[in-house]
């Protein structure tokens, strides 16, 4: 499993997933940019979803929303360290976008060590264990082979693909996120000898006590457009961990 130790200048990181930031939805995107212009904290976390749907680092190579969003993160990293994970919408990011904007990716799970404590960080979705039809479709999307051979096509082709595979994902799970498995979350804990799990994905903002002093801290989503607006921040620091309106 890896690991990411902290420097030991660090006093406070933050941790956001699941924008889903699409040029359809310019208020989350100028809220976002908002943020990371903004933000005090020593390091941002993006633990996936930070897309709604990438079909690959050239989309950002030409003017439009993707090299919009990649500017944002460049510029970022020029005050803050940036890491970026995986999320089932935007897993095909890869290093042609990391280089060019600077940003770190991490690894599905990791664990931090920061503050005293170790923290499992993961996106949640490999965690959903009922979500069988999405579990094989994880790992068909995953391999290297697809991948290669997805990205082999044109632009404008992805693009197609990728927002009909979107659309068949809402209607699939009909607004409704299937869960984390806490005994598999569990386990995860014990591998990594952590006592907590940061993860998104589940569109479920809460924390959850997993028993022998174990608990997982779920994420919540940004959309500006809901009513109410949800734009909050998961910030670690001294007082631990803290969730932070940004409304």
């Amino acid at each position: 499993m890896t690991e990411l130790q902290a420097p030991p200048r660090w006093r406070s990181v933050e941790f956001i997933s699941d924008l889903h930031l699409q040029a359809q939805e310019l208020e989350t995107f100028d809220a976002w940019r908002g943020y990371m212009a903004s933000t005090a904290a020593d390091a941002v976390f993006i633990l996936g979803d930070l897309f709604e749907v990438w079909v690959g680092d050239d989309l950002a190579q030409q003017p439009g929303f993707a090299a919009d969003c990649a500017a944002v993160l460049q510029a970022t990293v020029q005050r803050v360290p940036v890491f970026l994970m995986h999320g089932n919408r935007d897993f095909l990011v890869g290093h042609g976008l990391l280089r060019s904007c600077g940003a770190v990716l991490l690894q599905d799970p990791t664990v931090l060590s920061f503050a005293g404590s170790r923290w499992l960080l993961t996106h949640g979705d490999a965690l959903c264990l009922g979500d069988t039809d999405y579990l094989r479709f994880r790992e068909q999307v995953r391999s290297p082979q697809w991948q290669r051979e997805f990205l082999a096509r044109p632009l404008e082709e992805r693009v197609a693909i990728g927002r009909a595979m979107r659309a068949e994902s809402e209607a699939r799970k009909d607004g409704q996120y299937t869960d984390v498995d806490e005994d598999a979350a569990r386990a995860w804990l014990d591998a990594a000898d952590a006592q907590v799990m940061i993860h998104g994905h589940t569109h479920r903002p809460a924390e959850h006590e997993l028993g022998v002093g174990r608990r997982r801290i779920v994420l919540t989503d940004w959309d500006l457009r809901a009513q109410p607006p949800r734009q909050e921040v998961l910030r670690l620091g001294s007082a631990g961990a803290q969730r932070i309106k940004l409304l």
